[in-house]
């Protein structure tokens, strides 16, 4: 049972209340952000752990080193800024979003390693559904596109192919949760099976306009109603932890993107952000009615505060950093991700080469699970420099196709992208996006705007800030890149990429 903090005015007490702790559970990482009440970090701990590549095309996790990689972060953050649990006054919650974990309710062990958004082993299951005429019905009540991302058919997966699976389940034995609801149920000793809706409206299983789990939906993807968590608010205390030493309020809950959003104060209809993470995701705030998109974006709950639901249209890309990664990790062209900046500026353009990082097939606008990557126009001449900034450019090629859908649904042009996330802080990068979209790109001065927006959403449930106005004051400018390039180059290079992108289309369809 959610904790009434409202109902005791000393525990409003500012003073009182010194620091926020976010946990930002990635892809790649599990890091914990300590912020102050102006919206400041205090410390940082990050730890990697495992990806894990059964099959071509099959990405998973270890649940438990999600679980331990977390604890440990959010243990050596506290430490970092010399503080005890007791300082600590809300604890929220941001997470990659549509991966699917399945355990035992009595064990509290997975039944299987957590399949991760990535994931395309489900495809053909999502051709079948879609060769049924099934696909305009889901999208209509979920606001998805039917595609492998989503955490429903992943947990079809699981059940049919676990051995004993199906039955643990029909007993009500199994649980499921995308990873917010692991962490709060490892967090509150296996009591609490939760989730919100940002994480929940991303499983195709949550009926948008109603709020809730749909019972067709469940049938379809032959998904027990018990195996799924409780949907609370994104912003309310759930439940006081003692995983770190002292009861802490866990007390906000928001998939990475939408905590972004909150954490940039993309908080009026119209304005949006990217995140450049692994992946890449650009989120428009499109207010209190969830709007249906016609360029295929997904509509998607941006937040619930109270009884208050707002939403967004959402542009996801599967591939945006992770890129960088496989430079560094499957091609050994740099020593660490942030080296990739300084290996294209040896060149002064991409020499003709084009990289689409279709790794995991292709997402907004083009939604083509079997495309796959693809690197074209290479010459004699062609270096690591053209590499590197290929890939870079891949990146800012596919926001743009993002955006350009974006503003037909919205019926507007983008006035201005805040962005964040890691590859953010690549100027280069940020610089070329500047010049594809036409319009400046504004990086905060806290560019760690996913965790920012769970401490928020966290704080608000504590009272520690007042309302999303005293959060939105804090959000400032540190860097601004404006066009610099003509458009008849812009038009050349995107000639280019659409080209390179047509390559890489369909690769793998029978």
């Amino acid at each position: 049972m959610a904790l009434d903090y409202h109902s005791n005015p000393i525990k409003l007490n500012k003073h009182l209340m010194k620091y926020i702790l976010a946990l930002d559970q990635g892809t790649t990482s599990s890091r914990a952000i300590v912020f102050d009440n102006k919206g400041s970090i205090i410390s940082v701990a990050q730890k990697e752990f495992e990806q894990i590549y059964p099959k071509p095309g099959w990405v998973e996790h270890d649940p438990s080193e999600i679980w331990s990689s977390q604890l440990q972060v959010a243990k050596r953050a506290i430490k970092k800024a010399q503080l005890k649990p007791s300082d600590i006054k809300g604890i929220g919650i941001t997470n990659q979003r549509e991966t699917t974990i399945v355990w035992d309710r009595q064990t509290g062990e997975p039944i299987y390693n957590a399949i991760v958004w990535q994931d395309r082993r489900t495809s053909k299951f999502c051709d079948e559904l879609r060769d049924a005429g099934l696909s305009d019905m889901i999208k209509k009540q979920t606001g998805l596109v039917l595609d492998a991302y989503f955490s429903g058919t992943k947990i079809r997966w699981i059940l049919n192919n676990v051995r004993g699976a199906k039955k643990l389940a029909r007993d009500g034995r199994l649980a499921f949760g995308t990873v917010d609801s692991w962490l709060l149920w490892k967090l509150s000793n296996g009591e609490e099976h939760i989730t919100d809706p940002t994480n929940a409206c991303r499983t195709l299983l949550y009926n948008l306009k109603k709020g809730d789990w749909d019972d067709p939906l469940l049938d379809l993807f032959n998904v027990p109603r018990s195996l799924l968590p409780d949907i609370k608010s994104s912003s309310e205390v759930y439940f006081e932890t003692t995983a770190l030493g002292g009861k802490i309020p866990v007390a906000g809950i928001a998939g990475d993107q939408q905590a972004a959003l909150f954490g940039q104060a993309c908080t009026s209809p119209g304005m949006v952000k990217n995140t450049y993470g692994t992946g890449c995701f650009m989120l428009m705030q499109t207010g209190t009615r969830p709007k249906t998109s016609k360029n295929n974006l997904l509509s998607t709950v941006a937040w619930k505060i109270g009884n208050k639901t707002e939403y967004a249209l959402e542009g996801s890309i599967f591939i945006a950093g992770a890129v960088t990664q496989w430079l560094r990790d499957g091609l050994g062209l740099i020593r660490k991700s942030a080296d990739i900046e300084a290996l294209a500026q040896t060149v002064d353009d991409n020499g003709g080469v084009y990289f689409v990082p279709a790794f995991a097939g292709l997402g907004a606008p083009h939604w083509d699970q079997y495309a796959r990557g693809t690197m074209v126009g290479l010459t004699r001449g062609s270096n690591a420099g053209h590499i590197a900034r290929a890939a870079l450019e891949g990146i800012a090629y596919q926001v743009a196709d993002v955006v350009k859908a974006m503003e037909k649904d919205a019926g507007l042009k983008l006035k201005e992208l805040r962005v964040d996330g890691g590859a953010s802080l690549n100027n280069l990068l940020m610089q070329f996006q500047s010049n594809l979209l036409g319009v400046p790109v504004l990086r905060p001065k806290v560019s760690e705007t996913t965790a920012l927006g769970a401490a928020y959403l966290a704080g608000l449930a504590v009272g520690y800030w007042k309302d999303k106005e005293d959060i939105a004051v804090q959000w400032q400018v540190d860097t601004q890149f404006d066009p610099k390039m003509n458009l008849k180059q812009v038009k050349k290079l995107t000639l280019g990429w659409q080209k390179a992108l047509g390559r890489s289309k369909d690769w793998l369809a029978s």
